[in-house]
């Protein structure tokens, strides 16, 4: 059909009762691009209508150099994604009932993540959109939808879309501002790093409520110690030098309110590359990181916690231990362990999440409660094992036990926002001052055991697996929440994780495979076929989906009440 059509139709309709938008379902040819209608709500309360729009590519006119790897391609569609959230900002807005007007992209925030909002590839540019059809109550606005499809979609295609109104040298530099990301990070591991922070990175946020940069003069750009700087030489950027954060054991130290979280919170985020000017764009993690931190109250389903707590009264198993109210502890100790099981190589601990008793018993403690009657070995006495058996470091933020100077390789001071490698002064205190506790456990290595999802308690048919926000999956009569699962940085990765926990439940949990093995199934297709698969709506407007990471999906499943496994 043809734009023309689609103004008949819109003619037509116009006063009729709402549901007669259904009738313009379908593809619209217009001068410069396709418009796919592929959902229209059934009012205008409702959630909000899906359309696309197709430029073919030789309208839009991006060279092939601009998106000719995965690390340039999903800079380019965020680059586009934000030039079209720009341009409908600048749009006049409609009058009318409930979402009347409301034109959206799904944009994301500081960080750059894969998304379904736009496609990029040699043959289209593709942006997906949701539109509230405008109403006086439940009738139709007739003449509000023709501006919203004749005369805002074309707008929305020439500013937005096409590279002519673009500014070039910001594609570039957000292009290849990713691909350094990028690249940074796939050579940690060679120079033997889990982390790197550039100098002159801004790390502080705007607010407890806010992850854009803090701005002002009372700012301090990081600067690395002397000891701990590297370089590295960036494929666009060239040199760029920071502090390197080694494998093994890293403590973060220093008096309160000097910067230790901070620093914790920039590398727990450095799993994700982030927006030029964000201060961040070098703050690089390992991408398989994972915080840790106790969870009190949250659901335990056959995690072999055995190797931080056994000997539980009553016999309680440890082993395959289960709860549906789990301690600060034992949350913690399940948390570790699920991370080891669906794969980490390093995880990101703060003393003030956690729960004390997991990790450390001091010497007078040791001698008023004997080893026999405390279940808990401490995370103190598991920690450099993790590295020497499983390879797994830990950066960990401490500020009121010097007992973990005796395993760390690496202690770096904060001081008024400024870091100082006192590795060594923290050993010669180590030395000077002995705390005579006793190594707690065994040196047995901490051996995995993969659980096997049952496709009891994953059943979704004829029930609603919905987004309720950054950390709520509404899953059928149950919600699964992630507050605590902090490397979850926006509500389209919650609203992917319910999508993927749908179509492995459909496609792949067969009751042989365990969960990592299912999660590397998805994931194929998802790297195979694009992120859309996932979605009930595959091969139309998916909905609003950010790439999450396995690691956070594995943390949904694990919080799923009704999660069941052998």
């Amino acid at each position: 059909m043809t734009k023309e059509d689609l103004k008949k139709k819109l003619d037509k309709i116009d006063g009729k009762g709402y549901k007669a938008y259904k009738d313009l379902e379908g593809e619209y040819e217009f001068e410069k691009f396709i418009l796919h209608i592929d959902h229209v709500q059934g009012d205008p309360f409702a959630s909000l209508s899906r359309i696309r729009i197709r430029v073919p590519q030789n309208i839009a006119d991006f060279e092939f150099s601009m998106y000719n790897n995965p690390s340039r391609q999903v800079a380019l569609e965020d680059f586009l994604t934000r030039s079209v959230f720009d341009v409908i900002k600048m749009l006049p807005s409609l009058k009318g009932t409930g979402h009347s007007g409301d034109i959206y992209i799904d944009k994301g925030g500081q960080q750059i993540i894969k998304r379904s909002a736009m496609v990029v590839n040699e043959d289209y540019v593709e942006a997906r959109l949701s539109i509230g059809l405008p109403a006086f109550g439940r009738r139709i606005n007739g003449s509000g939808a023709q501006r919203i499809f004749l005369e805002f979609l074309p707008q929305i295609v020439e500013k937005g879309l096409l590279k002519k109104h673009l500014n070039i040298q910001d594609i570039w530099l957000w292009v290849e501002t990713v691909e350094d990301q990028d690249y940074l990070r796939s050579q940690l591991k060679k120079r033997g790093l889990v982390a790197f922070v550039a100098d002159g990175a801004i790390l502080p946020r705007e607010s407890g409520i806010s992850d854009r940069p803090l701005k002002g003069g009372n700012v301090v750009p990081f600067e690395s110690p002397d000891s701990l700087r590297i370089k590295f030489q960036l494929p666009n950027r060239g040199e760029i030098t920071g502090m390197g954060i080694p494998e093994g054991v890293t403590l973060i130290v220093g008096g309160g309110y000097h910067g230790k979280s901070t620093l914790l919170q920039a590398i727990q985020k450095g799993v994700y590359n982030h927006i030029p000017g964000d201060g961040r764009e070098f703050v690089i993690t390992v991408a398989d990181a994972v915080k840790i931190r106790a969870e009190d109250g949250r659901r335990i389903e056959k995690v072999d916690i055995s190797p931080f707590i056994n000997n539980l009264p009553n016999n309680v198993d440890t082993t395959r231990f289960t709860t549906e109210n789990a301690s600060g502890s034992t949350s913690q100790a399940a948390n570790i362990i699920e991370a080891i099981e669906i794969g980490t190589s390093l995880l990101l601990l703060d003393e003030d999440t956690s729960a004390t008793n997991f990790m450390i018993r001091d010497a007078r403690m040791q001698k008023l409660i004997a080893k026999k009657e405390e279940p808990i070995t401490p995370f103190i006495d598991r920690v450099k094992q993790l590295y020497k058996d499983n390879g797994i470091s830990t950066i960990l933020v401490m500020g009121g036990s010097g007992d973990y100077f005796d395993v760390a390789n690496c202690v770096i001071k904060m001081h008024n926002y400024r870091p100082y490698d006192v590795t060594q002064e923290a050993k010669e205190i180590a030395k000077e001052f002995k705390t005579n506790r006793e190594v707690e456990g065994n040196n047995e290595p901490i051996v995995i055991k993969p659980r096997i999802p049952l496709k009891k308690g994953l059943e979704v048919k004829g029930k609603k697996i919905k987004s309720k926000d950054e950390d709520t999956i509404r899953f059928g009569y149950q919600e699964i929440e992630l507050d605590y699962v902090e490397q979850l940085v926006d509500k389209s990765q919650t609203n992917a994780i319910g999508e993927i926990i749908r179509y492995i439940a459909s496609k792949y949990v067969d009751e042989k495979s365990s969960i990592k093995e299912i999660l590397k199934k998805v994931y194929k297709d998802i790297y195979e076929k694009g992120l859309d698969v996932v979605s009930s709506f595959y091969g139309k407007h998916p909905g609003n989906l950010a790439l999450p990471r396995l690691q956070e999906v594995a943390a949904a499943l694990n919080r799923l009440r009704s999660f069941t496994v052998k």
